[in-house]
């Protein structure tokens, strides 16, 4: 499989993120691999932002997997300071070797490291695959989340 690198994004991995993004079911309704400048701007703004960490796995030269990792100091819980684990993509050709478990842990490690007491993470209610994977790295599905679309 070769040596795995977990780095930060930088705008020459947005075509590839993006490409993950899109490629599955929900990712193909809300994400345009066609038009990059949103992507490229976000990216401008999260590189701004020292509490936000997007990286990616690369393998052989090649982005293979992505995440990004939010970091947030908060008051509750005496004062705890969180993480939030968000876009969690493999890339379909390395799906079910142990990526996702490594840059779940990358974020883990990286968010003991910020030192926050608690790393959380949403998945999409249809993603039951999913649902497995962060359970059996330890995580609960201890709440019921909210969105409002604006």
């Amino acid at each position: 499989m070769g040596d795995l690198e977990i780095r930060a994004a930088t705008s020459d991995d947005i075509p590839a993120i993006v490409a993950m993004l899109a490629d599955d079911p929900l990712g193909a309704q809300r994400e345009s691999p066609d038009d990059l400048t949103p992507y490229l701007t976000a990216l401008e703004r999260l590189r701004a932002d020292p509490n936000q960490h997007l990286v990616v796995a690369v393998r052989e030269g090649r982005v293979v997997g992505t995440l990004q990792l939010t970091v947030i100091p908060g008051l509750s819980r005496r004062g705890a300071t969180r993480s939030i684990v968000e876009g969690v993509r493999i890339h379909a050709d390395e799906r079910g070797s142990g990526l996702g478990t490594q840059l779940v842990e990358w974020a883990v490690e990286e968010s003991r490291r910020q030192d926050c007491q608690l790393v959380q993470l949403t998945s999409d209610n249809t993603r039951t695959d999913a649902h497995r994977f962060y359970e059996r790295l330890g995580f609960t599905a201890s709440h019921v989340g909210f969105k409002l679309q604006l």
